[in-house]
């Protein structure tokens, strides 16, 4: 099939892909731009899972205080190269992330980071809610409701506030693709006036 040069700027545009890789995936998906696009973000998580083992000594410290002066944020976001570490997609994706912490208040970056007793505490309290169902299906509202915990406190599980069809891990997945190297967000701290740290 032959492939027009607009079409494959378009999905250049759109994904932000080599011109090389946006005209064989639209070879693939028969000139189908959304296939194309599923297509190239396949490869791209593809990609970050062979690079996510990869040293990150790099990266930058962004701050974000709301207008009204009440929330602030601090992040730390690390990649392998000062190169990433200038680049605008990535300080635009550090800013997305300070926004993210900023709205949906996260307590942990990932789950491996929920400290063992506040894990045990939670899972008592959602056994003490369904009390007097079987054991089998106690297991598995706790291992549910966990989940949902997971995804409210923890930054890389939560639903991305501009996009929630994706979560921040999945956002990290798709810059380590475009831009090439491991990226890994390292802590934050988020401030609220008023409010205990």
């Amino acid at each position: 099939m032959d492939i027009s040069a607009d079409i494959v700027k378009q999905l250049r545009d759109k994904t932000n892909a080599g011109m090389m890789d946006c005209k064989k995936a639209l070879q693939e998906a028969n000139g189908d731009v959304e296939k194309a696009t599923d297509l190239l973000r396949k490869r791209g998580l593809a990609i970050a899972a062979k690079k996510s083992s990869r040293a990150t000594k790099e990266g930058v410290i962004a701050a974000y205080i709301h207008s009204n002066s009440k929330v602030g944020v601090l992040i730390e976001v690390c990649c392998e190269s000062d190169f990433v570490a200038k680049n605008a997609d990535f300080q635009a994706f550090v800013k997305d992330l300070t926004l993210q912490i900023a709205s949906a208040m996260p307590r942990y970056v990932s789950r491996e980071q929920v400290p063992a007793d506040v894990i045990a505490r939670e899972k008592e309290i959602y056994r003490e809610q369904v009390k007097g169902k079987p054991a089998n299906i106690v297991d598995k509202i706790v291992d549910g409701k966990l989940e949902k915990f997971y995804q409210e406190v923890c930054l890389v599980d939560q639903l991305f506030v501009k996009d929630d069809k994706r979560t921040i891990n999945d956002l990290i997945k798709e810059k380590i693709a475009q831009l090439g190297e491991n990226i890994a967000i390292r802590r934050f701290v988020r401030y609220q006036v008023g409010e205990e740290v």
